[in-house]
């Protein structure tokens, strides 16, 4: 096998046939390169973006200050980096935990089946049936002070961000769930998985060395969609007082910042906001892309 026809290969170049995820990759690299590089690039400007003077609020776009300056006289495009750190941060190891947590359920429900399958997919039903948003604040909402945390550690940045991932991590493994396990059932029926079997191989083994190795692709698909739906949820909960709390920057309390000076500054509600749109609809152009490049029947049109 050449290296032009390898299975890496064919992958690759389908998804580069798809015009919208080869925009949405480009874009997503070059933002996920400049949030990571944020301290370099404060520190080449000079600039520390949680400084605060009052009497540079609200300056339009300068050589100093390239979007000019919030509310609190700090650098707005600093800010939307630390932000998009934040939010990327939320969104990654959020779709990476619901993907853990989805694929474990799902893959012991659709191989062993009976009673321990009915009893995971009603609880996955009613997940799915608690209204999402209400859940996320209830959830967000619960001081961890009273469930013994200390408080240092508990007001601590930190904490407070992989809070956010824990809660949006939980509530958003259903659909991965859902889906392995729909693969699950399709794919002990096949040959190798028998054979697994006839061999001696474990349950445990089968289900984690055979059968969802070769469910990945639709896998891959749903965690990259699934990230834009986070950073919108975190955005949400932000916006809400209920996420990321200040100082520390996220697109969702930029906007909640900007919220009462649309009139005077609206830059500050649409910087933010446009960062939101455009990274949700890059992930969802990226997944559709994905999709189709996993899919072997999409080399028939090559």
């Amino acid at each position: 096998m050449t290296q032009a026809t390898t299975p890496r290969h064919l992958v690759w170049r389908r998804l580069l046939r798809h015009r919208l995820a080869e925009l949405s990759l480009g874009f997503l690299a070059v933002l996920l390169l400049l949030t990571l590089a944020a301290p370099l690039i404060a520190e080449w400007r000079g600039i520390d973006p949680t400084m605060t003077d009052l009497f540079r609020r609200l300056e339009p776009p300068s050589a100093e200050h390239w979007l000019g300056t919030d509310e609190l006289g700090r650098d707005l495009f600093q800010r939307l980096l630390d932000g998009g750190r934040v939010s990327l941060f939320v969104g990654f190891a959020g779709a990476l935990l619901s993907a853990v947590l989805g694929s474990i359920i799902g893959v012991v429900a659709g191989y062993l089946g009976g009673r321990l399958d009915g009893l995971l997919m009603r609880i996955t039903d009613g997940v799915i049936a608690l209204p999402l948003l209400p859940l996320l604040i209830v959830l967000a909402a619960i001081d961890p002070r009273k469930l013994g945390i200390p408080a240092d550690i508990a007001q601590s940045e930190t904490f407070s961000l992989y809070r956010i991932v824990v809660i949006v991590g939980l509530t958003g493994w259903t659909t991965v769930a859902r889906l392995v396990r729909a693969e699950t059932l399709s794919l002990k029926a096949r040959d190798f998985a028998r054979a697994a079997q006839a061999l001696g191989a474990s349950p445990l083994r089968i289900m984690f060395r055979h059968i969802l190795p070769n469910a990945a692709g639709s896998l891959v698909v749903a965690t990259t969609m699934s990230v834009g739906a986070l950073i919108l949820l975190e955005s949400t909960l932000s916006f809400l007082g209920l996420g990321t709390q200040p100082p520390a920057a996220s697109w969702g309390n930029m906007l909640t910042g900007a919220q009462e000076l649309l009139q005077d500054a609206p830059t500050l509600a649409l910087w933010p906001g446009l960062m939101i749109l455009l990274t949700v609809i890059a992930f969802n152009f990226l997944g559709d892309g994905l999709q189709e490049a996993l899919d072997p029947r999409s080399e028939r049109r090559l």
